[in-house]
């Protein structure tokens, strides 16, 4: 890997960093998913963990607050989607209880960040 010293401003933020991990850990978790789930929820969580980390990355770059906290509340949105799709899977039998109980901590860590993030970017604008 090729090391460089500028960092866009995403690359420094904790919630971020976080959320990488978390979509590195679903796409472990959905390997292990039956075969004929490779185009259905496997994909849909995939997708939807990815895009946590991506809004967040957007959104730092975004010039207003206001922007900003539109891509801060859609990342949550995809956040609470991998949460649903986590629990859906629990119960059906591809996730064990073991590592549901690994990925809700830091689901609840996620979503604690974002809000922080946005409620700072609302005071920004003065709300």
């Amino acid at each position: 890997m090729l090391k460089n010293n500028y960092q866009f401003p995403f690359e420094k933020l904790e919630v971020w960093k976080r959320a990488i991990e978390l979509a590195e850990s679903i796409y472990q978790i959905t390997s292990t998913f039956p075969k004929h789930e490779t185009f259905g929820i496997s994909s849909q969580m995939q997708r939807a963990a990815v895009s946590v980390s991506s809004n967040i990355a957007e959104g730092s770059v975004r010039f207003s607050s206001k922007e900003q906290i539109r891509f801060y509340e859609m990342a949550f949105g995809s956040l609470m989607e991998v949460l649903s799709q986590m629990i859906l899977v629990r119960k059906i039998g591809y996730v064990s209880e073991k590592d549901y109980n690994i990925i809700r901590p830091s689901i609840d860590d996620i979503s604690r960040m974002l809000n922080a993030l946005r409620k700072s970017k609302n005071n920004e604008q003065g709300e």
